[in-house]
């Protein structure tokens, strides 16, 4: 795969992103990667924060927000542009 193609699937499911990691082009790539599994580690976090009922609607707002950011960085990605996406860009998990 090329870097766009890698960056675009590095949004799409955890499975895409293993993809686009292990077939793809990681050099090109490290900055959508990174960003993807930001993403995916978001909504995981949000989803076991989920079975908390007092914060349970909290989480559902804080989920279409993590959304947003996913759909951002597809966006960035098909553009070929390395733009941190809101509020989760900032964070660096793959060097």
């Amino acid at each position: 795969m090329d870097r766009k193609t890698t960056g675009i699937v590095s949004y799409l499911t955890i499975v895409g992103w293993f993809v686009a990691f292990f077939a793809g082009d990681k050099e090109g790539a490290k900055f959508h990667l990174n960003q993807g599994l930001v993403v995916h580690l978001a909504f995981i976090v949000l989803f076991i924060l989920g079975y908390i009922p007092i914060i349970r609607w909290f989480v559902w707002i804080l989920r279409i927000v993590a959304f947003a950011c996913g759909v951002l960085g597809v966006v960035y990605a098909f553009q070929d542009q390395d733009k941190e996406i809101p509020l989760l860009g900032i964070i660096k998990l793959l060097q």
